[in-house]
């Protein structure tokens, strides 16, 4: 695997599957993201948290946790399986886990999470599928 890092952000190439992946934030706000490899040559050592997380949040949502004291702290999984695609992240989980199908709503109705919206639909499939 080869990293990338800077203040408050980590960026990683996965050689073994050809993919890209970041991380920012920490216990106010955590997100992790599949991003791609122009993404990945966009980030540079030396940028701060705020510089690498405009360029991260063009990647697909795997996971964030908000704990800002706006509002009880919450978790939103958008993929299920980022810990098997990210073993290396420092994950950070705040409160309760949104439930899957208001995960489905969020992505759904935020223009800002429209790079899940394929995988959450089919993950969506397959549990009505299931529960037929």
């Amino acid at each position: 695997m080869q990293f990338r890092k800077g203040g408050g952000w980590t960026a990683c190439f996965d050689e073994e599957n050809g993919r890209y992946f970041g991380e920012y934030g920490g216990t106010q706000s955590y997100h992790l993201f599949e991003i791609t490899k122009e993404i990945f040559d966009r980030l540079d050592e030396s940028m701060t948290e705020y510089e690498a997380a405009e360029i991260l949040y063009d990647g697909r949502h795997l996971y964030m946790s908000v704990d800002d004291r706006c509002g009880p702290p919450y978790t939103i999984v958008f993929d299920d399986e980022y810990e098997t695609l990210c073993p290396w992240a420092k994950a950070i989980r705040s409160g309760r886990v949104w439930p899957d199908e208001l995960t489905d709503a969020a992505v759904e109705v935020f223009e800002s999470e429209k790079n899940n919206r394929e995988q959450r639909r089919k993950k969506r499939e397959e549990r009505e599928g299931k529960d037929s």
